[in-house]
């Protein structure tokens, strides 16, 4: 990269020189804006008062001049108002790349030591990896694989959501319904186990609703008096309390859900160096808080609760601590991201989650810059857009989502489908067979979803993400 605009700067002040006399030490470009053709932008306003013409007369000058001597490593120029658009040849990247490749990504100058946090994927124990987390973990692994290109460590994590009601609710259900059913008895994966329970308790919740409404109860009345909602709420309070039975069948359960993970995980390509657990982190940032409230940071209102006021930053106050001194995920994230820095030898953290948190991570940051940690000023949250289907939004405790197992044996089923019609695999073994048909569908997939721009809400059609013609992987 950097040879390229080398030569590019030189073309730039050859052609300065002998069109106006000018000469300078060097030239700066910018990247040249998505919507337009070329890979550098020359700025050429600065040089009109020496060319006496207009900045679009001066840039097409400068570009013809520079097309003709550069002897085919301009391919070509666009001029827009006063900025010239610059288009290196194809081949010329092409070398630029293959020495990349033979001498190592090192055009960042790396620490030894030093790493880049990537956080990703952290699921919740209640239910199995679908298509939404397909997106997440693409993202976050590719971010980390860009950066490990760089010749940067990169620190890969995830921390699982194992703790709430949410998970309380797929317990109670299991209980109640389950008949000790387990994922040998059932020869399902443990994570889809729990997942299905998690839907009988919604199914059970709404019949028992639609039996008390019917007694002339309010719907908000019916909330109040259901029976499995209370019971789900009394497993979370004994949880809490560290109840032995609670907390056998909740180890039990999740040890279901993380084999299941764990296998996802590999059939879909990704890896993590580290875990952590919402359980065993959900009482970080307490301390936090305090030195908060005595650095005047915080402060706390007369019924005991704790807040933070970002009003004149636009925003608004936020609770850290209620009432009762319980903590909220803000409180745990701030911990969190204390203890990794703490913990691990790293200079940035990003944080791989939907945009509907976008304000979180932007109160989040900004928290843990008024506490006064340097490092704050690197965090970056990669804010992507929810995957609808083309019925509506994905709700997996109505069972409506698209698994990430059964994606992604859809998608090797249909390599194969196809591979068969086309006939190109005839001499191949049927383990090659197998071993390609994992490749091509692996590779369908994460290019029809990797091809999105993170930013934008995405419609996934399983019929056009295994259409193996056109713009696909």
């Amino acid at each position: 990269m950097e040879n390229l605009k080398s030569q590019l700067t030189a073309l730039v002040l050859q052609a300065l020189e002998s069109l106006y006399g000018l000469q300078l030490e060097t030239v700066d470009f910018q990247d040249t804006r998505r919507e337009f053709e070329g890979d550098f932008t020359l700025v050429v306003f600065p040089f009109t008062r020496h060319s006496k013409k207009s900045p679009e007369e001066t840039a097409r000058e400068i570009g013809e001049h520079m097309l003709t001597a550069s002897d085919g490593f301009l391919a070509s120029f666009q001029v827009v108002k006063g900025f010239l658009n610059l288009s290196i040849a194809d081949v010329h990247w092409l070398g630029a790349f293959q020495k990349a490749a033979q001498t190592g990504f090192t055009a960042i100058a790396p620490s030894a030591e030093v790493a880049a946090m990537v956080e990703y994927s952290s699921p919740n124990t209640n239910k199995p990896l679908h298509l939404g987390h397909v997106r997440n973990n693409l993202l976050g692994f590719s971010v980390a694989q860009i950066v490990a290109a760089s010749g940067k460590p990169v620190k890969k994590v995830q921390i699982i959501n194992d703790r709430g009601i949410h998970i309380c609710k797929s317990m109670l259900a299991w209980q109640k319904l389950g008949n000790g059913e387990t994922p040998e008895s059932s020869g399902m994966k443990g994570d889809k186990l729990v997942g299905k329970y998690y839907v009988a308790f919604d199914q059970a919740y709404k019949a028992e609703l639609e039996v008390l409404t019917t007694t002339g109860l309010s719907k908000e009345e019916a909330e109040r008096e259901s029976q499995w909602l209370q019971e789900a709420r009394d497993m979370l309070v004994r949880w809490e309390q560290n109840d032995p039975e609670v907390l056998a069948l909740w180890n039990t359960m999740n040890s279901w859900v993380y084999a299941g993970f764990d296998a996802t995980y590999k059939e879909l390509g990704v890896s993590f160096d580290h875990v952590d657990y919402e359980s065993q982190t959900y009482l970080l940032g307490k301390k936090a808080i305090e030195v908060g409230l005595e650095k005047g940071v915080f402060f706390k209102k007369e019924d005991g609760s704790v807040w933070i006021d970002l009003t004149d930053e636009g925003l608004d106050e936020k609770l850290l601590l209620r009432r009762d001194g319980t903590s909220v995920y803000m409180t745990q994230d701030i911990g969190t991201a204390i203890q990794r820095f703490s913990d691990f030898n790293i200079d940035s953290l990003t944080y791989v989650v939907g945009n509907e948190q976008d304000y979180h991570f932007k109160v989040l940051f900004l928290i843990l810059k008024k506490l006064g940690y340097d490092w704050a000023e690197h965090l970056y949250h990669l804010s992507y857009g929810m995957v609808d289907l083309p019925s509506g939004r994905m709700k997996s405790r109505e069972g409506t989502v698209v698994d990430a197992d059964d994606l992604l044996a859809e998608m090797t089923q249909t390599a194969a489908k196809i591979s068969e019609e086309l006939g190109k695999l005839d001499d191949f073994s049927e383990v090659e067979k197998a071993h390609l048909h994992k490749i091509i569908g692996d590779g369908a997939l994460k290019y029809f979803i990797l091809k999105v721009d993170p930013k934008k809400r995405m419609v996934f059609n399983p019929e056009e993400s295994i259409d193996f013609n056109g713009n696909t992987g």
